[in-house]
């Protein structure tokens, strides 16, 4: 059932696209993560061009985050202030990177860029959670084992311009949050992703805080810098392809719910061991794809952008 795409300049069997949708969207209930980091590489291996495969991934991640979200909002699980203050540094954050995105188009560079960051984020990323993971799972194994303290009081404790968020139980500075906020979301912008993948890790280990509200602040989050993102795409450089964000959105509002009720009759140790060994597995392909000569020494898409 082939459909054609009118941005991207290619036909793609219909279904293929739904399925990816509700793989990244069953990642996005299962993990916290908006699955950019999946569907836009996944969009680059079927063939779409790589500069709307950014643009139209933020549409799609848009729609699994709400899905996802809302079901943690039933739960009490999304702490909304520090939602926004890492709101407020990821809008920043976003459009910093749109310019970035749309300067290195304009070099014919995006193509390039966007690829080796996703092997190096992805990469580094899942030897951190792959670490964790197993330090995790061996002292799940040791129940008589010292106990991780998860609030230990450190540098970030220390900061002015404090705050109490009182669904994370947390009194710390707004500066940790606003700046993983814009680290978020300069990714969200140049590579596609909702940017859950740091953004999860770093919300425990850096702001301690609890996992219970983790997931569903990380979702809210991502909703508005990637709606952001996509619109600025749109409006910068109409790489936004509206028939295959429709079919993407489909699949990855049913898969959000699906991921969602399963993230609860799973173990956190085995959560991330399967994300981590997710990341590594899409970094290697890409690796891969950058490595070896491609089948056409020639492209349709001249400046690299789509």
């Amino acid at each position: 059932m082939l459909i054609y795409l009118p941005i991207a300049e290619v036909a793609v069997n219909a279904l293929l696209l739904l399925g990816l949708g509700a793989v990244v969207g069953v990642l996005s209930g299962l993990f916290g993560v908006g699955g950019g980091f999946l569907i836009t590489p996944l969009l680059f291996f079927i063939g779409i061009p790589p500069g709307v495969a950014v643009a139209t991934g933020s549409n799609q991640v848009v729609a699994s985050s709400v899905s996802g979200v809302l079901a943690h909002l039933k739960r009490k699980a999304v702490d909304i202030p520090m939602g926004l203050v890492l709101l407020a540094g990821g809008v920043a954050g976003a459009g910093a990177g749109i310019i970035a995105f749309n300067l290195l188009q304009a070099m014919g560079q995006i193509d390039l860029v966007v690829q080796l960051s996703y092997v190096v984020f992805l990469g580094f990323v899942g030897l951190l959670m792959a670490q964790e993971g197993l330090r995790a799972w061996h002292r799940s194994r040791r129940p008589g084992g010292p106990r991780v303290k998860r609030h230990q009081h450190h540098w970030v404790h220390n900061l002015p311009l404090k705050m109490k968020f009182r669904a994370s139980g947390l009194y710390i500075s707004v500066i940790p949050p606003v700046l993983v906020g814009f680290v978020v979301g300069v990714l969200a912008a140049i590579m596609g992703v909702g940017g859950g993948f740091i953004m999860v890790p770093a919300m425990i280990y850096i702001l301690g805080m609890p996992t219970k509200v983790v997931i569903g602040t990380s979702l809210f989050q991502v909703i508005f810098v990637s709606a952001f993102t996509t619109l600025a795409h749109a409006i910068t450089n109409q790489s936004v392809d509206v028939v295959l964000a429709f079919l993407l959105i489909i699949g990855g509002v049913i898969g959000a719910q699906v991921g969602t009720r399963l993230s609860g009759r799973l173990k956190a140790e085995e959560l991330r061991l399967l994300l981590a060994a997710l990341v590594l597995a899409v970094a290697a392909k890409l690796a891969l794809d950058l490595l070896l000569t491609p089948g056409e020494l020639f492209s349709l898409y001249p400046g690299g952008g789509g």
